[in-house]
């Protein structure tokens, strides 16, 4: 019993250090993140992702009550408020939330196409870079957001005309990285990995294009 625990911790760290060495850097050439999963329904992609997008009529701010945002990010969400009055903070959340799942499943596909729509062009080389070295070695991706437990507004800031919103992701992720012929190279698909991860989204405020973009990750 004990060994399975150590195996099974191993296993979890292998896992999170290989997702971190993607998301958790802005750019370089990273190896490919992993996810973890189970047996709980994977989140299922939008048939579109408004960036966040906005209706008419924004909830308002109630100063260290809100849910969504930490009391840190108050002023820059309200700079960009002024600047742009149809910008909803909830509806922003909710769309981060879309993008965040969206941007998993396009990199661990490979799907190159639909990264370069989600992310600014810094950040897309860095997952093309990790895609390329992935294939070269021949491994495949067999990753699965299970669920988002928690994406909360960390920072907020804007310098006309660029808006900039950071969100603390908290989610379970199950991950399967297999070989050239199939054969289980890490992971586990009935034990879902923990991951925190901090993503910038941003965008021009004079646009008439009402999404936002991912230009940079961290690690939380």
């Amino acid at each position: 019993m004990t060994v399975e625990i150590i195996i099974l911790a191993m296993v979890a760290a292998f896992l999170g250090l290989r997702l971190y060495s993607v998301l958790g850097k802005r750019t370089g050439h990273e190896q490919e993140p992993l996810t973890r999963g189970m047996d709980t329904p994977a989140v299922k992609r939008p048939a579109s992702i408004e960036r966040p997008q906005l209706d008419d009529k924004p909830a308002p701010l109630t100063p260290g009550t809100s849910t969504v945002f930490d009391i840190a990010a108050e002023p820059g969400i309200r700079q960009i408020l002024a600047s742009d009055r149809t910008f909803d903070v909830g509806r922003f959340r909710e769309g981060s939330k879309a993008a965040y799942a969206m941007i998993l499943e396009a990199f661990w596909s490979g799907d190159r196409e639909q990264l370069r729509t989600l992310c600014d062009d810094e950040v897309y080389q860095s997952f093309a870079d990790s895609i390329d070295q992935r294939t070269a070695r021949g491994e495949t991706l067999e990753n699965r957001l299970v669920r988002i437990d928690e994406a909360r507004i960390v920072d907020a800031e804007y310098e006309a005309p660029m808006a900039r919103i950071t969100v603390r992701f908290d989610a379970d992720i199950a991950a399967v990285v297999r070989g050239p012929d199939g054969e289980l190279v890490a992971g586990s698909l009935t034990d879902a990995v923990e991951t925190h991860d901090l993503w910038t989204f941003a965008r021009d405020l004079r646009s008439n294009d009402p999404n936002w973009i991912l230009v940079e990750t961290d690690q939380a």
